[in-house]
């Protein structure tokens, strides 16, 4: 299975590999996953795939929180549609991590 992401989905993958790779401590394959993605190269091997899987996991969870906390409703309906992209682009992700 070959690995395809809308350009908005993309966009959104960077922004969170941008996000973990300004983090004190991030692995280098954060680095080289985000090279690709920002290459808009795909080719992910499968220990690329999970570390992406599991940065989208954590990204969805701190969002989550986010949301609950936000008490500007166009702010938090923002977040909420930016919320279901993440959830969008997980889930291509997880399924990857499957058929790997």
């Amino acid at each position: 299975m070959q690995l395809h992401l809308e350009n908005d989905e993309l966009n959104l993958l960077a922004n969170v590999l941008l996000e973990f790779a300004s983090a004190p401590q991030h692995p280098q394959l954060d680095d080289e996953l985000l090279e690709k993605v920002l290459a808009r190269d795909l080719r992910l091997d499968s220990g690329e795939l999970e570390r992406a899987a599991d940065l989208l996991a954590a990204a969805k969870r701190n969002m989550k929180e986010e949301i609950l906390r936000e008490p500007n409703a166009s702010r938090k309906s923002n977040l909420q549609q930016k919320l279901a992209l993440l959830e969008q682009v997980q889930e291509r992700i997880d399924e990857a991590c499957v058929m790997f």
